[in-house]
């Protein structure tokens, strides 16, 4: 049972890290933010929530300036 999952997973890994590639590839670097990875991008311009607390979880300083998020 944990060598199907392992294995799903391995698959579902892949299969992401080929759709960040292509939409890396199609729109350009940093076009997809994914939180988790920690890596804070100083060059992309935010606009303040408002809220402090959100400004810093978001790690930006606020919400990217120009690009459609979701926040789930």
């Amino acid at each position: 049972m944990d060598d199907k999952k392992a294995a799903n997973n391995s698959e579902k890994s892949k299969a992401l890290a080929a759709a960040l590639a292509q939409i890396e590839k199609q729109f350009g670097k940093g076009s997809v933010m994914r939180m988790e990875d920690g890596v804070i991008a100083e060059e992309i311009q935010a606009v303040s929530t408002g809220s402090l607390g959100l400004d810093i979880a978001l790690g930006i300083g606020g919400l990217p300036r120009g690009r459609v998020i979701e926040i789930y």
